[in-house]
């Protein structure tokens, strides 16, 4: 992720994003194209989120840092509807909403710019499961409406089960097994995929029923 978005310096090869070297020792001005191409959303919506900014300024901040035209303050609305909060809460503070909000909150701003690729660190790991289960149902909204490609790094297997096309099982910072998400989940070839599947906590139907 750090790689894609620029962030770090690869030590061998070339990052490509649309046919276009990533460059991370570019100047932040040079590398505007990149960051309008990408939005990113984090797993602690408690500490991505500056408490000193009100919630129009977190989500507008991505418009006014890439030069983007139009009424920015409109689009700042327009994109709390999307994730289901209410235009008038742009005037507020993080402090004021739950962690669920917070995490609405996060995505708008990596939406705001209409980024081509969203990337998700673990976004939905810090939040309860009714919750967890809403911003799925969020994301997925999203991805089908905008075409967003999305880059989700998850240990949760149900989620990259219900989001993810394509799925890449790394260990130790290589990839060991990737391909179709169905085909690896069900039908793992290497035995680190298979350890990992099988750690997965499940209720035994007869434990359940009795």
């Amino acid at each position: 992720m750090r790689l894609l978005l620029g962030l770090d310096r690869p030590s061998a090869g070339t990052v490509e994003f649309g046919g276009r070297e990533v460059d991370a020792a570019a100047s932040a001005r040079d590398l505007h194209w990149l960051r309008r191409e990408t939005g990113i959303v984090f797993q602690d919506p408690y500490a991505s989120l500056d408490p000193r900014m009100s919630v129009g300024r977190i989500i507008g901040e991505p418009l006014w840092a890439l030069g983007i035209e139009g009424d920015r303050r409109a689009r700042v609305r327009e994109v709390l509807e999307d994730v289901g909060l209410e235009p008038a809460m742009a005037d507020r503070f993080p402090h004021e909403f739950s962690g669920g909000q917070r995490q609405r909150i996060a995505l708008a701003r990596a939406i705001a710019h209409r980024p081509r690729l969203l990337v998700g660190d673990e976004p939905l790991s810090a939040l309860d499961v009714t919750v967890r289960a809403q911003i799925l149902e969020l994301l997925v909204r999203l991805r089908a409406r905008d075409g967003l490609t999305l880059l989700l790094v998850s240990h949760d297997i149900g989620v990259v089960q219900n989001l993810c096309d394509e799925v890449v099982v790394m260990k130790d910072g290589r990839i060991v097994e990737d391909g179709p998400t169905e085909k690896v989940l069900m039908q793992p070839q290497v035995a680190y995929t298979r350890r990992l599947l099988a750690s997965i906590p499940a209720i035994d139907p007869r434990a359940a029923s009795s």
